[in-house]
């Protein structure tokens, strides 16, 4: 930044606004920071008693807040990422379909170490809908090299979107009180809804007696009829009689976890049996609006292959908070 006489100052940028005060009138920025000074300016800037202005000493390779920012960003947008400058150098990331949100957060680490550069998300791994601000970038000072800008850019596919299956469900339902006819499934309308609601179908139901072989046959009978996504409810808890995730694995089913750091939502259970998904859904999925249901299957619909990690690594943020305005089912207990 220099120093220069009003009337040398063409073709140069001001370092910062210039503001012009027209008493009962006007009051605001005349000129705006970055601006290039043009002869017609000078009389104006005059004026306003500008004699000196503070103007950028820009390099050969200097970049304009607009074109790094838009560079970033079109580097850092994976699949399915609609961009949107927003002016000032800022650039908005938005979804371009329904999906789960990926965010890579070591390459996300890697770009902001610069500190010119600004790039911020909102929280990974969450339903998002088509259209949904999911991330901005800008620069922090008006022009950055071209070496700067080169850097982030190597920083690819930060965040992008993963769309979902439309999966064919298949529920089974457990508990000898339901199978003798004692009490009416309530369950099932409820999932119907939950899986509805990603746009997925449910093709099938059966009810099951608390027998482990009578739950493993379930579950075959309901692949046989073309399911490709398994939901077992009834059962879950760890009492001596709830013989459901017994009924699941003597299926075949590899466990990856029987249990959840998630609240509602503990008692979950997810295992694969070859490809089909199959998850052990607690009571609590059926009165909460929000759950490990909402947390876990649209990642599985978006083709995570989750293991027990990623379902440990839901402890952070996995308590509900019993938002009043609950956002399900676009939630991710992001903001309860």
């Amino acid at each position: 930044m220099k120093t220069v006489r009003t009337q040398d100052a063409v073709g140069m940028p001001l370092a910062h606004d210039l503001t012009q005060i027209i008493p009962g009138q006007y009051k605001g920025a005349r000129f705006k920071k970055g601006h290039i000074v043009t002869e017609e300016d000078i009389p104006v800037m005059l004026s306003m008693g500008k004699e000196h202005l503070y103007v950028l000493e820009l390099g050969a390779d200097d970049v304009h807040e607009d074109e790094a920012g838009k560079r970033i960003a079109q580097a850092a947008a994976g699949a399915n990422i609609i961009l949107k400058p927003k002016g000032e150098g800022k650039v908005e990331l938005m979804a371009a379909c329904r999906g789960v949100l990926r965010v890579d957060k070591h390459k996300l680490m890697q770009l902001i170490d610069d500190d010119e550069v600004m790039f911020a998300t909102i929280q990974g791994n969450q339903l998002v809908e088509e259209g949904q601000l999911l991330a901005g970038t800008r620069v922090i000072p008006l022009y950055v090299s071209e070496q700067t800008v080169q850097r982030a850019e190597a920083v690819t596919d930060i965040v992008h979107v993963d769309p979902m299956r439309a999966a064919r469900v298949g529920i089974v339902t457990t508990g000898s009180e339901i199978y003798h006819g004692l009490i009416q499934d309530k369950f099932g309308d409820i999932l119907r809804k939950k899986f509805a609601a990603l746009q997925c179908e449910v093709i099938g139901q059966v009810v099951s007696d608390d027998d482990e072989q009578m739950i493993a046959d379930g579950i075959h009978q309901m692949i046989a009829q073309g399911a490709d996504f398994i939901a077992v409810t009834g059962g879950m808890s760890v009492d001596p009689d709830d013989r459901t995730p017994a009924g699941i694995r003597r299926a075949g089913t590899e466990i990856i976890t029987y249990g959840a750091p998630v609240l509602p939502g503990a008692m979950f259970l997810l295992g694969y049996l070859g490809d089909v998904p199959v998850v052990g859904l607690p009571g609590c999925v059926m009165y909460h609006g929000a759950s490990v249901f909402e947390l876990v299957v649209p990642r599985v619909l978006a083709g995570e292959r989750m293991d027990r990690q990623a379902i440990k690594l839901l402890g952070h943020g996995g308590l509900c908070q019993n938002c009043k305005q609950c956002t399900y089912p676009n939630c991710g207990f992001g903001k309860g």
